[in-house]
């Protein structure tokens, strides 16, 4: 057993030494550091890179990405579906499983661009360097679209493998990002170092992708480069690794630099900046405009030593949504019932606040004709295809129409992208009150508005911003009641943007109606009722202890805020309401009245 070991050391001694640069190769890099070690790297590997074209890869794939590290069959090495520490859960064939159309995980593999190349505009070399285009699984590589890299908080999308697609838990960054297995976290690290060390001198002309930093010093934005640090430091060069470097160098004639020496990153950018501190409290959450199904809250801004990326909204204890600013509304909720409210603040470093102060909130009474909401998440669209045509499905018995839409795109999960199009729905039944859905710019440049309509006729936009970044927007009051149709419009002024949609949400609309809701055995009664000389009259006991009226609209819309209405007398001045019905909403009871 001893000369067995003794003979596995050797030879992985050996492998090692033949892993080395040709001598003298990093010589003019000796004593340097931080933006002169970059650039004098830069210098080196830029010299003697032949680009041999993008159909070239497939080639040099024979020799760089072969898995005889792992299962030690020759297949295709790839990091989004290999399984260091068990079977895969599927394998390709190099060359007979090159992409090719993909629908599923294990169709084929194809080129992925761990820098995407949208960022540089498929410039070459760029577009053909293998040091950091690897074969991948198609359907993965497709749903990691040009995400930056980084830590995922919540999760999308999970390969078979583990990489994860989602919203980002990486300090200093709170939009979407794809997060490999840990055995390849350092193996992209590296790449992305080579990439900004090879190609600083043009990195002022490419786009940032939320990662590349614009200029050739860093060469990346601050919150991607600490989790590269991190990750380069966690993950180790592997012998997988330097094979590849070794035979991207007899195919290329560079070498990828911080491979061969991993101190150079260091020595470079310094150590990730680690933050353990976590976020105060949020203060002052209160509850606002309540409806049937819904209720709005506020609150005061929670303070971090970095900086509050997200906060999370909970109902009796139940987590409900995230949002980014300090303001959310609840949605999904039952009428006529009382939740208690709760937020807490996250960093970007996944550290977690104490808990807010506690709101209640009550929704207001159903609404007849139906307080269902309806819900299109898109899982059913047509099978992941990149051409712009017109897609028909159907979900909840609801039928849809896409035209000019592509569906290979995701935000959560499936979703449909539309350029100069439109989504269009089936007829609803029961109207629309408030509408609400998240947006993306998949392709394009800048930001824009979706046109939305009701019955052909435009009840408002919704946003997306240039920065590629998901957005949840809302469109209230809306109100029509009856049958609808929902279309929603890419405009042709838009030329050029493609945006995705996912998540679409809205609430019935039907004619607001309650009855006296009490939470004591105390009668309240209202008079006159018709009101017409603005002065609404309140009989009932203990009138003093009641803290907040509030009137509303039949839409659920909030009028006006009264505190402590009846600490002088029992009548609520209407300061002039227009004549129609509204609802009278207090501590104790809730009640209709209408102004004549």
């Amino acid at each position: 057993m001893k000369r067995i070991l003794s003979f596995f050391l050797l030879s992985f001694a050996i492998f090692l030494a033949s892993a080395q640069a040709p001598a003298g190769y990093y010589d003019s890099a000796a004593g340097l550091t931080q933006a002169p070690l970059k650039t004098a790297l830069r210098n080196i590997i830029k010299e003697g890179h032949q680009d041999k074209g993008y159909d070239g890869l497939w080639t040099g794939y024979a020799t760089t990405d072969r898995d005889y590290f792992y299962e030690n069959d020759g297949k295709i090495l790839d990091i989004y579906s290999e399984n260091p520490n068990g079977p895969d859960p599927y394998t390709f064939n190099l060359g007979t499983n090159q992409c090719g159309q993909y629908s599923n995980e294990g169709d084929c593999y194809n080129r992925e661009h761990i820098v995407p190349q949208s960022l540089f505009n498929q410039g070459f070399p760029m577009k053909s360097d293998i040091h950091f285009i690897r074969p991948t699984d198609g359907k993965v590589n497709g749903m990691r679209s040009n995400f930056p890299f980084g830590k995922v908080g919540n999760a999308s999308y999970t390969s078979d493998n583990g990489s994860k697609l989602g919203t980002s838990s990486s300090q200093g960054y709170g939009g979407t990002v794809f997060e490999p297995i840990d055995a390849f976290k350092g193996d992209v690290a590296r790449m992305i170092f080579y990439f900004v060390t090879r190609y600083e001198n043009e990195l002022s002309s490419f786009s940032t992708g939320n990662m590349l930093g614009g200029s050739s010093f860093p060469g990346l934005q601050t919150w991607e480069l600490n989790q590269l640090l991190a990750w380069h430091a966690m993950d180790p060069v592997s012998a997988e690794e330097i094979a590849r470097n070794n035979a991207s160098y007899t195919y290329q004639g560079n070498r990828n630099p911080f491979i061969d020496n991993p101190a150079y990153a260091n020595q470079i950018w310094g150590t990730p900046v680690v933050d353990t501190q976590a976020p105060t409290a949020p203060t002052n959450l209160v509850t606002q405009n309540p409806t049937a199904n819904t209720v709005s809250l506020s609150w005061t801004a929670a303070t971090d030593n970095i900086g509050v990326t997200a906060y999370d909204v909970y109902a009796n204890g139940v987590f409900k949504i995230t949002v980014s600013g300090t303001t959310a509304t609840v949605q999904g909720l039952a009428p006529s019932t009382t939740y208690t409210f709760y937020v807490i603040a996250k960093d970007a470093a996944g550290n977690s606040s104490p808990q807010s102060n506690s709101a209640d909130g009550t929704t207001l009474a159903g609404q007849p004709g139906g307080t269902s909401c309806g819900t299109e998440n898109f899982q059913n669209i047509p099978a992941a295809d990149s051409g712009y045509l017109t897609r028909t499905w159907t979900s909840n018995n609801i039928s849809w129409t896409a035209t000019s839409a592509r569906t290979d795109e995701t935000i959560n999960g499936k979703a449909i992208t539309i350029r100069n199009g439109n989504l269009t729905s089936s007829t609803l039944t029961e109207g629309i009150q408030n509408l609400e859905i998240k947006t993306q710019l998949k392709y394009g440049s800048s930001a824009g508005t979706l046109n939305v309509l009701i019955n052909d006729v435009q009840v408002g936009t919704i946003a997306y911003t240039a920065d590629k970044a998901v957005s949840t927007q809302t469109i209230n009051n809306i109100n029509v009641s009856g049958n609808v149709v929902i279309k929603i419009v890419n405009p042709v002024s838009s030329s050029g943007n493609r945006v995705a949609l996912d998540d679409l949400t809205w609430t019935c609309f039907g004619s607001l109606g309650t009855s006296d809701v009490k939470k004591d055995k105390a009668e309240f009664t209202i008079y006159p009722n018709p009101v017409r000389n603005n002065e609404l009259f309140v009989k009932g006991e203990n009138l003093t202890k009641i803290l907040k009226a509030e009137i509303y609209d039949l839409s659920g819309k909030l009028i006006e805020v009264i505190a402590n209405p009846f600490k002088n007398s029992n009548k609520i001045n209407l300061k002039g309401l227009v004549k129609g019905n509204y609802i009278l909403k207090t501590d104790s009871f809730s009640t209709k009245f209408m102004v004549d």
